[in-house]
């Protein structure tokens, strides 16, 4: 008979597209994914999944089993919670998605300062730059920087964010001034390729002239991350667009100089996504946001 951690181990394969990444997230190798997977798979004596060349697919009995765990431990956390409500304390598993620097830099040390402060919760913190929407159901709360594109989540701003360009002196000094934003189809510009946004056409806005206008770049360097981005913008290989979250210490350094500062870029709002279900309204989901509303919202990155 499998046991809620089967469960719990299941939705983790049902939530990535193969087993290989469902390794790297839960920081295994493949072949232990694979191992206990059969395990389970022996112990019902039914094929749950469908390997193929690059990813996986559930079978009938694999859509069953993820979608009636997905309940059955929503609801066994709701009750480990509600037990220890009755003595004022939070417990259960909070699940927690977020950008990977962003939340490598300032979601992780809150959740370290949330657990601790209450022993009988766990926490599960995934990162990354390209969220699989089709999983939102498995977490409590999607930390989000950027265009949002899915509406049917609850959205609470954390922070706002603007976005800026910037460059490093040394390249300015080799390429020249950027006066205009026509000027940049004449600079070497770089990419951040992440949550499927139109990375190539930059926006800018002149509310003095009550003016948009819009540069489609062609970029000399591309990246889906961005610290590498960022690292060679300080390497002066070129142009980039950035939060201001992961630029700000950089600029007031001096190591950065930001550009074209009479328009504005679209801003780029820290926020928290929640789901509809019960779980979105859980007192550790509630108390966790309160935690990086209250931080968050301080603009650490100027601290």
């Amino acid at each position: 008979m499998i046991n809620s951690d089967d469960l719990r181990f299941f939705q983790m394969i049902a939530s990535h597209t193969s087993l290989a990444a469902t390794a790297r997230a839960m920081n295994v190798t493949p072949p232990s994914i694979t191992q206990r997977l059969q395990t389970i798979e022996q112990k019902l004596k039914l094929k749950l999944v469908e390997r193929h060349a690059r990813n996986i697919t559930l079978t009938d009995e694999g859509i069953l089993l993820a979608d009636r765990a997905a309940i059955i431990l929503a609801e066994m956390d709701d009750l480990n919670e509600s037990l220890y409500s009755q003595r004022h304390e939070v417990a259960g598993c909070l699940k927690v998605l977020a950008p990977l620097g962003f939340g490598r830099d300032y979601i992780a040390p809150l959740l370290t300062e949330y657990q601790l402060q209450y022993q009988h919760m766990s926490v599960e913190l995934e990162l990354s730059d390209n969220p699989d929407w089709a999983s939102k159901h498995s977490w409590d709360i999607i930390i989000y920087i950027g265009e949002l594109r899915d509406s049917s989540l609850k959205m609470l701003t954390l922070s706002e964010n603007r976005r800026f360009l910037c460059a490093s002196p040394s390249y300015l000094e080799k390429y020249g001034a950027v006066n205009k934003p026509a000027d940049l189809r004449h600079h070497h510009c770089l990419a951040l390729r992440e949550n499927a946004e139109d990375v190539t056409m930059w926006k800018f806005y002149n509310a003095d002239a009550n003016i948009t206008e819009s540069i489609r770049i062609q970029p000399k360097l591309a990246c889906n991350d961005g610290q590498v981005i960022k690292q060679w913008a300080l390497d002066g290989y070129g142009i980039m667009s950035r939060s201001e979250w992961d630029v700000a210490a950089e600029i007031k350094s001096g190591a950065l100089v930001k550009l074209l500062s009479q328009y504005e870029l679209p801003t780029a709002n820290i926020v928290a996504l929640l789901g509809t279900d019960q779980r979105s309204r859980s007192g550790r989901t509630t108390r966790f946001l309160e935690l990086i509303k209250e931080k968050i919202g301080q603009k650490p990155w100027y601290q």
